[in-house]
């Protein structure tokens, strides 16, 4: 089964429309369902979903009681599945139906996950298109994971990849990364993509600046959550080796220079002495915590058995 797990937050107008084209698109597919998740609307796009539940049997409405975030939502939509393969998409109508059998297709040829660019994109040029593209660029360069479009909605994944995390804070933008992180195979398909008709965007240009902020924290929980002392200890040592080599320029004004001792160099060198003794006790602690921690907890998956 499939499972269309679709984020939906101030989107009356546009959930109508999403619900005939979904319904049309997926004609010749196989048992899907589709997984409504109300985000805390505040418009009448709740009532819009409970009218479409009694029209549909295939779909499902879950109703939070506030707004919490898409990440949240697309969790609860992982929780509540039943298909095998989960289709995200964004309820603004700029993705089309009409891709998802492409991408499911492609997920068939033994792929965990099969990630939609927006080729075409139809956005503003300054306040999303360049910073979106200057975002990628960096992700793809510093992952090595060749990506287009990390940002896009529009993205098939074999459900059993999710049994190896779970999406919080804003998780969401960075799923594939976590995914390809933890041994997941990665493909990237061209998708449609359409301006907005109805609705407020959601999306500004602090979005891209999050996700570059959300990309360093998932490189360090794929990297350094195992072995925090590697980044701790590797800052602190830097900063005492720092500290030594203040130290060594004091001595030296002072020896062969006729200097004082007490100079902002002196300063200098005690605050990188402290904060770097400090972080490397820092990388002990969480070294002894994760270790806590991984001894209730595998370390590793296994894709199969032969």
């Amino acid at each position: 089964m499939i499972s269309i797990i679709i984020p939906v937050y101030n989107e009356e107008a546009n959930l109508p429309v999403l619900q005939e084209e979904i319904v049309n698109a997926l004609k010749m597919i196989g048992p899907y369902e589709i997984i409504y998740v109300d985000d805390g609307s505040v418009d009448h796009s709740l009532s819009v979903l409970k009218q479409i539940r009694t029209d549909y049997s295939h779909i499902r409405v879950i109703e939070f009681t506030r707004h919490f975030g898409q990440t949240e939502a697309m969790q609860a939509g992982i929780d509540h599945a039943s298909g095998e393969v989960l289709v995200f998409f964004d309820a603004d109508l700029q993705n089309d139906p009409k891709d998802i059998p492409s991408l499911l297709a492609k997920l068939e040829e033994g792929f965990d996950v099969v990630s939609g660019w927006r080729k075409s994109r139809q956005d503003p040029f300054l306040i999303r298109k360049v910073p979106s593209y200057l975002a990628n660029l960096l992700i793809s360069k510093i992952t090595g994971i060749k990506l287009h479009d990390v940002g896009c909605t529009l993205k098939a994944y074999r459900k059993v990849v999710f049994e190896r995390f779970r999406l919080y804070s804003e998780m969401h933008r960075l799923m594939v990364i976590y995914v390809a992180r933890q041994g997941g195979l990665v493909a990237e398909i061209a998708v449609s993509h359409r301006k907005r008709i109805a609705g407020k965007s959601k999306y500004g240009l602090s979005r891209v600046f999050r996700l570059i902020l959300d990309f360093f924290v998932a490189e360090f929980i794929n990297n350094y959550l195992n072995k925090p002392m590697y980044i701790f200890g590797g800052c602190g040592i830097s900063l005492i080796f720092l500290s030594f080599c203040v130290g060594l320029i004091i001595i030296i004004r002072k020896v062969f220079y006729n200097g004082i001792w007490v100079s902002p160099l002196l300063f200098l060198f005690v605050m990188f002495s402290i904060i770097g003794l400090q972080l490397i006790l820092m990388g002990l602690i969480a070294e002894i915590t994760m270790r806590i921690y991984y001894e209730k907890k595998k370390t590793y998956f296994i894709r199969n058995i032969l």
